[in-house]
């Protein structure tokens, strides 16, 4: 319910925060999306509403994204980093089918790439070759913060 709360309220205080138009001054190109088969979307959104307001030009690419949608996004707005949502045991299949994607097609070292979600752990971010995990958006801007931003806030 928390979540619905803030995800609404964010809607109405947009406007308000201090965001930059897309490509005025960004600190960073952020693509995000919940994995193929997974449609769970509160805790990703929450991390998006946070990375705009921190000044990341952030392309969501909503729920149940296949592989291929997260690469040429990738490609297409030249992201710095490359996030994967997903709240379901099968997330982590697509997670680990996205990541070895991105490295057939020469993108993989060009990305920095953070998994989250309610059960994402090291396990998963090994497995699904990812370079940080979280089950919290303010401690997963807090680290796209220590990748782009060259040591935090």
């Amino acid at each position: 319910m928390a979540g619905e709360i803030f995800q609404q309220s964010a809607k109405i205080l947009e406007p308000a925060f201090k965001t930059k138009e897309k490509g005025e001054n960004n600190v960073g190109t952020v693509v995000i999306g919940t994995v193929k088969g997974d449609v769970h979307d509160i805790g990703k959104n929450i991390f998006v509403t946070l990375l705009k307001v921190g000044g990341y030009d952030v392309y969501d690419l909503g729920v149940d994204v296949s592989p291929e949608t997260f690469l040429e996004r990738a490609k297409e707005k030249n992201a710095n980093v490359v996030a994967y949502s997903g709240l379901l045991t099968i997330a982590l299949e697509s997670m680990k089918k996205t990541t070895e994607l991105l490295k057939a097609n020469g993108l993989r070292e060009k990305v920095k790439i953070i998994i989250g979600g309610l059960p994402v752990d090291e396990l998963w971010m090994k497995e699904a070759e990812a370079d940080a995990f979280t089950d919290n958006a303010f401690k997963g801007v807090k680290i796209v913060n220590e990748w782009l931003k060259k040591g935090g806030d």
